[in-house]
């Protein structure tokens, strides 16, 4: 079931209007993330309404590291799944709730009027809004890099309890992926609110397969919240191959997959790729004034290492990189914008930096050695995948035969062939051209999920 007008979707080619924007960085250390704006109260009922929907726009603060920018363009007017508490209200009211989430999940919560009749709006995360509902939650559930969103990548993180609300927090990127039946335990519904970015080795769509194939084997149901997809305006890339499944991508689709958690949601179930084919009881709670043609940026980073726009916009091309010996910037504060490694010629790759252990990596990849590279981050925007700087980087890479880390590769590749075709010298037309099919195939798959134009 769909909370929400349902779209058919045409795969035209799709269109990036208006300009780019550029945010700050932040750091992702606070698990509440207050901002207060006073506005003057016109004294009308519905301004002053509690459950009102309306998204609060705010100016540039800082507080404790974290900034947040004024929100201008179509940020404006999308209202994300979890703002749209009358629409699933019902669904969660007296049942036992566990939500699934992490930094990114943040809604605005818009406050009685004080006495000075000036309107207090806090953005807070989706568990308080949700408790201050009077909703049971009973527990939270944590993805990779955990609740706050401070943990490296792929590095373990244990349960643990919040101390902003007392629940039980269990991770599932630590001893287990997959919730066990006894973490789910009594529970009636599992919200799942998290924010994605469009790229197949980007892990929270694998947290979402099994969330839902461990609500379905326990009969429960299972709410997404539905988030924009920042590149949500094209399909690209090579599909994953079903030998080569992995926790980096565990479906056929190709690496930039096009949809929003939402609709990807649906293609699991109606794909029957869970376990045994089982299905969840689903449904998704879409958001308002969105389209897949839309420029959007996200208000929070959604991982340690996606730190603005361009980065997020050039990680499905330099994500392939996390499999080779070069840097992508981990280790600085320029994550997905640079790449560089200590075998790269300087006459070619004039960006000279030292990866360091930072925030977002405490190992970096040739942590503190010089490396040559370049810098991205006056990219013009990408509506497709990027495989130039990879290529190149192997033709001049002074260490061939230690350029490519095999298994990683081929795992954020979903597939042996992208690395074999580098290899061999192959041009970029010549590896596009064996896309074709899957993605013509994955396309005629794709529209029957779609839930925006």
């Amino acid at each position: 079931m769909i909370l929400g007008r349902d779209y058919a979707s045409g795969d035209k080619e799709f269109e990036i209007h208006g300009s780019l924007m550029r945010f700050t960085y932040f750091k992702n250390t606070l698990f509440l993330f207050v901002l207060v704006c006073f506005s003057c109260g016109s004294g009308s009922g519905k301004e002053n309404d509690e459950k009102s929907n309306d998204i609060v726009i705010h100016d540039a603060v800082s507080i404790n590291g974290l900034q947040k920018k004024k929100e201008s363009g179509n940020n404006q007017h999308v209202v994300v799944g979890a703002q749209r508490f009358d629409a699933y209200e019902n669904l969660l009211r007296n049942k036992k709730v566990g939500v699934v989430a992490n930094q990114t999940s943040l809604v605005t919560y818009r406050s009685e009027p004080d006495s000075s009749r000036f309107e207090i709006n806090v953005e807070m995360h989706l568990v308080d809004f949700l408790l201050r509902k009077g909703i049971d939650v009973k527990k939270v559930f944590s993805p990779e890099h955990g609740f706050r969103g401070e943990a490296d990548a792929g590095e373990l993180v244990e349960d643990g309890v919040d101390t902003n609300t007392g629940l039980p927090i269990v991770s599932l990127h630590g001893k287990n992926k997959k919730p066990t039946e006894e973490q789910v335990k009594g529970l009636d519904v599992l919200v799942f609110d998290i924010q994605d970015v469009g790229v197949r080795f980007y892990t929270y769509i694998s947290t979402l397969h099994y969330i839902m194939e461990a609500a379905a084997e326990n009969n429960i149901k299972v709410v997404v919240m539905d988030r924009p997809n920042p590149n949500g305006n094209y399909i690209d890339g090579p599909m994953m191959e079903v030998e080569h499944t992995s926790f980096l991508g565990m479906h056929p689709v190709p690496l930039v997959h096009g949809m929003t958690i939402g609709e990807y949601a649906r293609m699991i179930n109606g794909e029957s790729w869970l376990a045994n084919s089982v299905k969840c009881d689903l449904e998704v709670v879409m958001m308002e004034n969105y389209s897949h043609h839309m420029l959007y940026s996200l208000p929070v980073r959604p991982s340690p290492n996606l730190p603005n726009d361009v980065a997020i916009n050039l990680y499905p091309s330099l994500g392939l990189l996390e499999g080779t010996n070069l840097n992508a910037g981990r280790g600085t504060e320029m994550q997905f914008q640079i790449f560089g490694s200590p075998n790269l010629p300087e006459e070619l790759y004039p960006l000279q930096y030292t990866p360091m252990p930072n925030f977002g990596s405490k190992y970096p990849k040739h942590k503190g050695v010089e490396c040559n590279g370049l810098d991205l981050r006056n990219t013009p925007r990408l509506e497709k995948v990027d495989l130039s700087w990879i290529m190149e980087a192997y033709q001049n890479h002074q260490d061939k035969d230690n350029f490519f880390n095999t298994a990683n590769f081929t795992a954020h590749a979903g597939t042996a062939e992208l690395q074999k075709m580098i290899e061999a010298g192959k041009s970029v037309d010549e590896i596009r051209d064996t896309w074709v099919e899957g993605l013509t195939n994955y396309h005629l798959m794709r529209k029957q999920y779609m839930l925006y134009k």
